[in-house]
């Protein structure tokens, strides 16, 4: 068994995070995983993730003071692990931990996974928990020096056989509940220790050797960015995701920054090593922080988000409640020529970018299957035809094929002639 095994080809599905922050509830979970199940398993989306403290009984009760409630009222199992809430998952009673609610989405034909913080829990420190399988306390393989800035719940692990016994206790437990998917969160970057003190490091590599002794094919997405590009070999190493980028909302300049994030990292993209460009806010978005609302892109930078993210080959990941999509909505997420690029065999790079435009392709040699993408970053009409010089100087050969709209279905002429506008902030998005 080999982590790149686990994802062939990028992960696609739901997390729980955009619309509902701290606060979802088993009810709200099987409502999605049923969606996601009926409607958009059949396009390759199959991971229902819960999001960050699970574990909390009081989670977004004091919402105007925090995200994260300092002591908060979290529930802990007598080695030193968080285990859900049972009051927002019922099913979790009596040590049954997640397993009913896997048990649930695999039944859907669906993936289920978690989202944790790197470390363990401060209080299992503070109460001197054992540590399963050893004879030292949590207190001992605690490192009260690295913690996340952000979150007050946990502490670094130190790297030692005690500390790797904890993580391994852990990811069995996980494999146990039928987990399929961890996102780790405050592991792939952290504003609060640069370069080699940061404890992420090592803890990446633990939670890596934990799964592959669990004998569970469970993928690990690190969180959360911006990834360091000098560090691009240990992610490869270790995890199948991680994030390029930090928290990624529907604002026009963080996705027209993630053109010069995705160069930077498109040549690390392989199967089983996806760097991530985070979830997608399309549709309902930001009812757990007080601000529910339709996702602030136009329906020309949704498309360009899901045209990038879709060639550069990230993993998708839908932050929306998916049982408030509308037709529009579906219409972005489920494009199959688009999708298409998702699989394995493709190979994209950007040809050009500046302040005003980007050109991606991509090719999967074997079937002859590619695509170009002109991007318009400007607030003024540009034309296709005015780009495809910088195409053809990357020898990308673009005569003699018919080319088909991705958006449009219609046939577009690359004929010196062509007339093609591609708005604002939007994409000509073409495949052969």
């Amino acid at each position: 068994m080999t982590k790149n095994d686990f994802a062939i080809t990028p992960p696609m599905g739901w997390n729980s995070y955009d619309y509902y922050d701290t606060a979802v509830t088993e009810e709200q979970v099987k409502a999605n995983a049923d969606f996601m199940a009926k409607h958009l398993k059949a396009y390759g989306y199959e991971y229902i993730v819960v999001d960050i403290e699970w574990y909390s009984n009081d989670a977004a009760t004091k919402r105007d003071k925090y995200q994260y409630i300092p002591f908060g009222d979290d529930e802990i199992d007598e080695y030193g692990r968080f285990i859900p809430s049972p009051t927002r998952f019922p099913s979790s009673k009596n040590g049954a931990g997640f397993k009913p609610l896997a048990d649930y989405c695999h039944s859907l034909g669906l993936k289920f996974g978690i989202h944790i913080m790197r470390g363990i829990p401060r209080v299992a420190a503070e109460r001197h928990l054992p540590v399963l399988g050893t004879d030292v306390t949590a207190a001992d393989i605690a490192d009260p020096s690295s913690i996340c800035g952000w979150n007050p719940d946990m502490y670094g692990v130190r790297d030692c056989n005690e500390g790797q016994a904890y993580y391994d206790s852990l990811i069995s437990m996980y494999a146990d509940w039928g987990v399929d998917f961890i996102k780790c969160d405050d592991i792939c970057d952290s504003w609060m220790y640069r370069d080699d003190n940061f404890s992420g490091w090592h803890e990446t590599r633990m939670l890596h050797e934990a799964i592959m002794k669990s004998g569970r094919e469970i993928v690990l997405s690190l969180s959360p960015g911006p990834a360091h590009i000098d560090k691009a070999f240990h992610y490869c190493d270790n995890a199948n995701m991680w994030r390029i980028t930090d928290d990624f909302w529907d604002k026009w300049e963080l996705l027209k920054n993630m053109f010069w994030r995705c160069e930077m990292w498109q040549d690390h993209v392989k199967g089983g090593c996806f760097p991530d460009c985070d979830m997608l806010p399309i549709g309902m978005v930001g009812a757990g922080f007080n601000d529910e609302r339709h996702s602030n892109f136009t329906m020309d930078e949704a498309r360009t988000m899901m045209t990038l993210w879709c060639m550069f080959r990230s993993p998708l990941m839908i932050g929306a409640e998916l049982t408030k999509l509308s037709d529009e909505d579906m219409g972005l997420l489920t494009n199959k020529t688009l999708l298409s690029f998702m699989e394995d065999g493709f190979k994209a790079h950007q040809v050009a970018r500046d302040d005003n435009h980007a050109i991606w392709v991509t090719e999967n040699a074997a079937t002859g299957k590619k695509a170009i993408a002109v991007f318009n970053l400007s607030e003024e009409d540009i034309y296709l035809k005015d780009y495809l010089k910088e195409v053809d100087a990357a020898e990308f050969s673009i005569e003699g094929i018919e080319w088909i709209d991705i958006w449009t279905g219609e046939t577009v002429s690359l004929s010196n002639n062509s007339d093609t506008v591609i708005k604002p902030h939007g994409v000509c998005a073409l495949s052969n």
